[in-house]
């Protein structure tokens, strides 16, 4: 049977080809027609697996390339491990082929991205100005380089030696064979494939930078087409299969040639985009500026022409200064042509008001260029605005008739004539640059040397403040000066003085000028004069804290209790409630340097037990679970951080705290051993204690907490000379008491409150056990004055704490100087109202705490004599329980 493909004259053969193309479908009849020639000609060409991974490599190469002229870091990165993961893959192909040497090409690269690193990380300026995603990639790819390049030291000395010499000939032949290979298999093919394929090949060695994928193929499709398409027509005439099947895959002629039209059209464009990517790349590349690209149109100077006075340069100004905060308007630029402004002001003798307003815009404009509020200005930047507000003062101070402030409008600005006004707040700018100092602070490592070098312009910034609090001392209003005062006392509250402390325990006469003299004078003319509580407030807690450093510890103490704060303190705004938290730990460490062991105890109480002290004193940021905080509640509280000079050792304050709680927790163990109801005065100490049980083998002390456990063993066995050997030693006085102001007074105290307390203890624990004792004994035992052992023993009997149960009482002998105890054996009737009076009291306490588990109680007793009950009570729900608590337990006393 003759194929259906091949069509003969006869009718009839014509006849049954046409039935049978219509019959086949369309698909497989089309493939098979249009393609099969093609199939015919086209060979398959065959590659080696070195012309592979060689040509793999040097396309990651070429785009390497590419990156580096763009300096895309990040992309780059990415490149660089692509290609070393493509070396690797032939890493068998080298060892077979090249005998294991390391291609020249390769080696090549490697050597000229070691050159653009080192380029690009020298050029300081260019790194500073890089984006975020860059600069990580620089660094990552500059870690990665340098330790993958070591394993091709050798390589790379050997190539470094002789770089212009050409790659070896193995890799000569097989570039010239890739760049042959397509010509190759086209003259295998025919005359037919080759004039199909060389224009497809010719737009392939044109497109090298960025062409479209879609669009080549389009390009190759309509060369087909076209090349075609006049055999075809010529041999279709009288047709009729060949012709259906041409009107149902070839276009017309009217549509080829308007796709003609529009290919040439697109490839005409890309060849101009790439003649002037080629040029761009002749003359080198140009820096596109970051930013919106809205051009802003610069504003013009005075011509030559132009009078120059104060109403054009204030028209000048507000001209320049209404493109502040607006998109794509250029910061930097705004600088210059105000700094430029300044000098046609000072050239032309405008007059000081006029001056002073452009110093000041000047200033807001160097505060504008940093865009994000929580990052600190350029180091550039913090110089040149510390200097411009130094200049501004000093012109402020020079014209005494010139008024500044935010009271005056616009409508009521006098800058020709005097008195002068001008609108503006010169606190606002000081209280600004106080905020960026801080922010520069935070910014620095707190271990390094820029923070000490930044640490140095706080003597600018507290000598600008003087210069702010002269001038408003002679103009400003009395709220006014107290921001100018509460800004000095910020930056002098936390400085310890040695004058002020020799002047706080009377060395020093009170009428030298002390920082302790300066902080009582600014800090009362704040009570008296502020209206606002926030004032008020923050001054109040600077001066206990001031005191507090200095060890007057009364006078601190007593300003605390009167100002109520402990009352109306969480009312406060978050850094006032921080210098409350700092203010408490400054006055425990003073009670406890002044040996008043339970005042300390009480104030750092609060900070100590949640083991929280590193937030509330906002010196660090704690590891939260899962979600417990997000991203910006982290940054807000970053934002609250203090500097860290300003930081309170934490190690030392929990030393103080757990040594204050063993002074008064060991006595009262002691002398409740065997109390059922014994309430637990510090959880974190008896924490520490527990931990310690538990060890199975507890080895010498090392930490410091180890050793205050230590010392509290030791005391509770009566050991005091052991416990104060634990705690003052080489190793404790060098990482807590060497800390302190005047460190062997402290360690004084600290030796003669551990030898009353271990008496106290010891009697405690042993008094059931003598008739007698005598305070000779006891003063030779632990090396107290005979005085001193008379006078803890005397206030333990009127305290009543020498009695460790009801059936021993002490008294003093005085004649034989000894201690006597008295045992009594209570009644019948005595023990069976103590058993009554405890039965009692456990059944009001369960009573209490069902009431208050159960608040739905309340909810059914609406009437009038609940209310009467709890208003005579006087306490919540418990009906008054607690008075009534207190009541039996100081009846019971009374009858003991």
């Amino acid at each position: 049977m003759t194929s259906r493909f091949f069509m003969s004259d006869s009718e009839s053969e014509s006849d049954s080809s046409e039935g049978e193309v219509i019959d086949e479908p369309p698909g497989i009849s089309t493939s098979v027609f249009v393609f099969s020639e093609d199939e015919e000609d086209t060979k398959r060409v065959v590659r080696s697996a070195k012309e592979k991974r060689y040509e793999e490599l040097k396309n990651i190469i070429k785009n390497i390339k590419n990156y580096k002229k763009n300096k895309d870091m990040a992309s780059l990165l990415s490149s660089f491990e692509d290609v070393c993961r493509a070396y690797s893959k032939a890493l068998p192909v080298v060892q077979k082929e090249e005998g294991g040497r390391t291609p020249r090409f390769y080696i090549r690269c490697l050597a000229e991205l070691d050159d653009f690193i080192q380029a690009v990380w020298e050029d300081k300026a260019g790194r500073k100005s890089m984006s975020k995603n860059n600069a990580k990639g620089l660094t990552t790819l500059r870690q990665k380089y340098r330790k993958y390049a070591k394993d091709y030291e050798s390589d790379l000395a050997v190539f470094r030696e002789n770089p212009d010499a050409p790659d070896s000939d193995a890799e000569v032949e097989h570039d010239d064979q890739e760049e042959d290979s397509d010509s190759d298999n086209l003259m295998d093919r025919g005359p037919a494939a080759f004039g199909k394929e060389v224009a497809p090949s010719k737009s392939a060695t044109k497109v090298v930078k960025g062409s479209d994928k879609e669009d080549e193929d389009d390009d190759d499709d309509s060369i087909d087409w076209g090349h075609d398409s006049e055999d075809e027509t010529s041999s279709s005439d009288g047709e009729g299969g060949i012709d259906s099947l041409r009107k149902k895959f070839l276009k017309d002629k009217r549509e080829r040639d308007e796709d003609d039209l529009k290919k040439k059209k697109k490839r005409g464009q890309r060849e101009t985009k790439l003649k002037d990517e080629e040029s761009d790349d002749d003359g080198g590349w140009e820096t596109v500026k970051k930013g919106s690209s809205m051009p802003m149109e610069k504003p013009k100077m005075f011509g030559k022409d132009d009078e120059i006075n104060v109403t054009t340069v204030h028209k000048k100004l507000n001209e320049i200064m209404s493109a502040r905060g607006k998109k794509g308007t250029d910061r930097k630029e705004q600088i210059e042509l105000l700094h430029e402004l300044l000098s046609v002001t000072r050239d032309n003798n405008l007059g000081p008001a006029i001056l002073i307003k452009v110093q000041f815009n000047i200033i807001m404009s160097i505060y504008d260029y940093n865009p994000s509020v929580s990052d600190p200005m350029k180091v550039e930047f913090w110089e040149k605005v510390l200097l411009k507000i130094d200049e501004l003062l000093d012109m402020l101070i020079e014209v005494p008739d010139l008024t500044i402030g935010e009271q005056v409008t616009e409508e009521t600005e006098s800058l020709e004539k005097t008195p002068y006004h001008v609108r503006g707040c010169v606190l606002t700018v000081v209280d600004r640059m106080d905020e960026e100092f801080t922010k520069l602070l935070k910014a620095c490592d707190a271990h390094s040397n820029e923070y000490i070098v930044s640490l140095r312009d706080e003597i600018r910034v507290c000598g600008i403040i003087n210069k702010l609090l002269k001038y408003k001392e002679e103009k400003g209003m009395p709220a006014d000066i107290c921001r100018v005062y509460l800004r000095k006392i910020e930056h002098q509250y936390y400085k310890y003085e040695p004058r002020a402390a020799k002047q706080a325990v009377g060395e020093l006469p009170t009428t030298n000028d002390t920082t302790l003299v300066e902080m009582d004078r600014l800090c009362k003319y704040i009570y008296v004069r502020d209206n606002t509580d926030r004032l008020r407030t923050r001054a109040v807690l600077c001066h206990i804290y001031h005191m507090s450093l200095h060890d007057k510890w009364y006078e601190a103490r007593d300003l605390m209790l009167m100002a109520h704060l402990q009352e109306t303190i969480h009312h406060s705004d978050l850094p006032t409630q921080i210098l409350y938290n700092r203010t408490m730990v400054q006055l425990g460490l003073c009670a406890f340097r002044h040996g008043t062991i339970k005042e300390a105890h009480n104030a750092l109480l609060d900070i100590q037990s949640g083991g929280r002290a590193k937030e509330l004193l906002a010196q660090g940021l704690l590891p939260q679970r899962q979600h417990e905080r997000t991203t910006e509640q982290e940054k807000q509280e970053k934002q609250r951080q203090i500097p860290f000079h300003q930081h309170i050792n934490l190690e030392m304050l929990e030393c103080v705290y757990l040594v204050s709680a063993m002074l008064i927790e060991i006595p009262y163990m002691a002398a409740h051993e065997f109390d059922a109801r014994r309430r637990m005065i510090s959880k974190s100490f008896h924490h520490q204690l527990k931990n310690s049980e538990r060890q199975s083998l507890v080895g010498p002390p090392e930490s410091m907490r180890e050793h205050v456990v230590a010392a509290s063993k030791a005391m509770r066995n009566g050991n005091w000379k052991q416990c104060r050997n634990l705690l003052l030693n080489d190793k404790m006085n060098a990482k807590v008491w060497d800390l302190f102001h005047e460190a062997d007074r402290v360690r004084k105290m600290l030796g003669g409150k551990i030898q009353e307390e271990s008496l106290r203890t010891y009697l405690f624990t042993y008094s059931h056990v003598y008739d007698s004792i005598s305070l000779v004994k006891l003063s030779d035992m632990f090396e107290l004055p005979y005085s001193t052992v008379h006078a803890v023993i005397s206030k333990m009997i009127i305290n009543e704490e020498i009695m460790a149960s009801v059936t021993i009482g002490a008294s003093l002998d005085e004649p034989t100087s000894c201690l006597v105890m008295h045992r009594t054996e209570p009644s019948s009737l005595q023990s069976l109202s103590l058993q009554l009076a405890d039965k009692l009291y456990n059944l009001v306490e369960n009573n209490e705490r069902i009431l208050d588990q159960k608040p739905f109680f309340t909810r059914g007793m609406q009437g009038g004599g609940y209310r009467d009950r709890r208003e005579k009570g006087g306490g919540g729900g418990n009906w008054g329980g607690r008075d009534r608590r207190d009541q039996n337990i100081h009846r019971r006393g009374d009858r003991d």
